[in-house]
């Protein structure tokens, strides 16, 4: 019965709409840092918009009835990664300060709601491995960017944590890759064989 509703196109469509007015607000939210980075390092900043955009591409493919599996691999590797570590990152931020802005519980929300939209979708995506191995080089290229080159989403009050929230999202990137192949990639490859 979910499956139904959340594969409808008239609930794909609203899904689409979601993503894409989510996604520019993600990259205004990121106006200050996407003006100050260096322009070989655009598109490694909005780590979360990109995320976002590279999902909302899925959907609309998902409405011209067409599969792009190396947009699908993305969407799904980058949407759980990225929600889960900026709900993590909010939550820090809560435990060491004390305190959230509005700002933060929205971002928890929205963030959460993009890693779970990863998962209820997984069931379309048709992405082989040769695609998550593209999508696993883009997560962990994008640390490198982030983390050695400083270009990570400003957390004011987590900046003393810099080299810590670097090993923590090595290690989110790893664990998303590996979940992913398990929900997709293996599954795919079983249909395959049998």
């Amino acid at each position: 019965m979910l499956q139904k509703l959340l594969f409808h196109p008239y609930f794909i469509a609203l899904l689409f709409i979601v993503n894409l007015v989510g996604t520019i607000y993600g990259y205004f939210w990121y106006g200050n840092q996407l003006v100050d980075a260096p322009v070989y390092f655009l598109p490694f900043v909005p780590d979360s918009p990109t995320a976002s955009l590279f999902f909302t591409l899925f959907l609309f493919f998902i409405l011209r009835g067409k599969h792009v599996p190396i947009i699908e691999a993305l969407a799904f590797t980058t949407l759980v990664k990225y929600g889960i570590w900026a709900v993590v990152m909010n939550l820090l931020t809560l435990y060491i300060s004390g305190d959230l802005s509005w700002q933060g519980y929205m971002l928890i929300a929205s963030h959460g709601a993009m890693a779970v939209q990863a998962f209820l979708y997984a069931p379309l995506y048709k992405f082989k491995l040769s695609h998550l191995a593209i999508a696993a080089i883009w997560l962990l290229h994008n640390e490198l960017i982030d983390y050695v080159y400083d270009m990570m989403p400003v957390y004011g009050s987590l900046s003393d944590y810099q080299q810590h929230i670097g090993y923590f999202t090595f290690w989110l990137s790893i664990i998303t890759i590996f979940i992913v192949y398990h929900i997709s990639v293996k599954k795919n490859l079983k249909y395959t064989i049998t």
